[in-house]
């Protein structure tokens, strides 16, 4: 039986899986009544969750059936004009009935349109029963269009805007914080790690180390933080040749694979990596302009070290540094960007139990074997 709970009730551990999927994450998200299991694409890097529904003018194929809103007793459109409907910033009212239409872009050119919606959202709790927390406002999407796969049938933005799962919940659990645990890729989707909300899932202990959150102006809901370099084993390369590094210059997204950087800076760091791992790199037409090694570089390739204000040092060992191309053959994890501030990629975040605290301000990383529970 699901227990409701009031929005102050205090819950030690409410947890959710997460589970690796060819690059990106998806987390078991249950809504509805009776409860339906959706697996989306845990994205730090955006606000709205949304789920693929029936009817579907325009679905991409997954291997679970879409979600049908005419099964559960819970699920209601959102009316518009309405408080929830202007939660997301891009809506529209669509007579005669009125219901609040979305369209959510991303920028890798993926698009969801359909309708905002409330449902119920069913949460595991390692304490005692499910607990649900109804009136969640979410994406019920009919038309949709990018690089999804059949394990994902949408995408569940976890950023601090007004609209995200996080902001909703708010101290549902106690307290405005989450965290995550990445397992390595390659794992079979056999092995999952969790996400942890409220009062249980704070990140203390020993090798924690934490930093700031940065206020940006636009987006404002991100998870903005302040990289001032990154170490190449004994060799620190600063963010910026001058030496100087913006406050919030990468913000840390679950939802993009490569950490991406300044092009200057990615130009001094596959420059250093060049000089210091001795192996030949493998040249391969299809993946130039790329630094790809065989397999070696996991064991002889160099540890790296993200360098965040606190001072916070994050250590990334080459199996989160080096990721698989193709058989036998492994690239360096980061991508150049002409943009001045960068992004902090989900396999850096691999084997780091890193804790979000929308309370403190604070992002916590602590190293962390992923793959156990």
């Amino acid at each position: 039986m699901n227990v409701p709970i009031p929005p102050s009730f205090h819950l030690d551990t409410v947890v959710s899986d997460i589970l690796p999927d060819s690059g990106e994450y998806v987390l078991k998200v249950t809504i509805g009544t009776p409860p339906y299991d959706i697996y989306a694409i845990a994205d730090t890097g955006s606000d709205l969750f949304w789920a693929q529904c029936l009817p579907c003018d325009q679905c991409f194929p997954h291997k679970y059936p879409p979600y049908n809103p005419k099964l559960s007793s819970t699920y209601r459109d959102v009316a518009c004009p309405s408080q929830q409907c202007q939660l997301h910033g891009s809506t529209s009212c669509a007579p005669p009935t009125n219901t609040c239409n979305f369209t959510q872009g991303y920028s890798d050119s993926s698009l969801a349109k359909g309708v905002l919606a409330t449902e119920t959202v069913t949460f595991a709790s390692t304490t005692g029963p499910p607990v649900t927390v109804p009136n969640i406002v979410f994406g019920c999407s009919h038309n949709n269009s990018g690089v999804f796969n059949e394990n994902e049938m949408g995408l569940v933005g976890l950023a601090k805007g007004s609209v995200s799962l996080i902001s909703q919940i708010g101290t549902s659990f106690g307290a405005r914080r989450f965290s995550h645990c990445l397992v390595p890729f390659p794992s079979p989707p056999t092995v999952t790690s969790i996400m942890s909300f409220g009062s249980g899932s704070e990140v203390s202990g020993p090798g924690t180390v934490t930093t700031s959150l940065v206020t940006m102006p636009n987006p404002s809901s991100l998870y903005h933080v302040t990289l001032y370099g990154i170490s190449v084993g004994s060799t620190n390369l600063p963010f910026h040749s001058s030496g100087a590094s913006a406050k919030g210059n990468v913000f840390i997204d679950s939802g993009t694979p490569l950490t991406m950087v300044p092009r200057d800076f990615y130009d001094r760091l596959v420059a250093e990596l060049r000089r210091v791992v001795e192996l030949t790199p493998v040249d391969d037409p299809q993946l130039r302009p790329q630094l790809c090694y065989g397999r070696d570089v996991l064991a002889k390739g160099p540890v790296l070290t993200a360098h965040f204000d606190g001072p916070a040092d994050v250590e990334l060992k080459p199996t989160s540094t080096f990721i698989q191309a193709k058989d036998g053959v492994f690239c360096f994890a980061m991508a150049a960007t002409d943009s001045p501030g960068g992004i902090f990629g989900n396999y850096a975040q691999i084997n780091y139990l890193i804790g979000f605290d929308l309370d403190a301000n604070t992002v916590s990383f602590k190293p962390t074997d992923c793959t156990k529970k």
